[in-house]
């Protein structure tokens, strides 16, 4: 779940011409999740939050891992807390169906 959380900040940022699932796969991919993976957590997180919710979740991860010493490593609990804490409920359930849904728990 700590490449989820850096694919998200990644995906915010990067231009707007590819869909949100698409560029948080291939952020996902890039930190070594396999690619059947990674498109269900994209797909998923697309079709339950709002772009706005995705940047929301990335940069409380951020603001998390901060000051870390390998801010690369998240873990399901780090990321499923830090969801959990945001004002927004439907973000801490997405990210908890996704992650279950998709087998990155496993």
């Amino acid at each position: 779940m700590r490449l989820l959380v850096i694919a998200l900040l990644g995906a915010t940022t990067l231009t707007a011409c590819a869909a949100p699932a698409t560029r948080i796969s291939t952020g996902l991919q890039r930190y070594g999740l396999d690619e059947p993976r990674a498109d269900c957590v994209g797909t998923r997180l697309q079709r339950d939050l709002s772009l706005g919710q995705l940047q929301q979740l990335g940069r409380a991860a951020a603001a998390y891992r901060q000051g870390d010493s390998d801010p690369t490593k998240l873990t399901v609990s780090d990321l499923l807390r830090v969801a959990g804490e945001m004002k927004d409920p439907a973000i801490a359930l997405a990210v908890g169906k996704a992650a279950a849904g998709c087998g990155v728990l496993a």
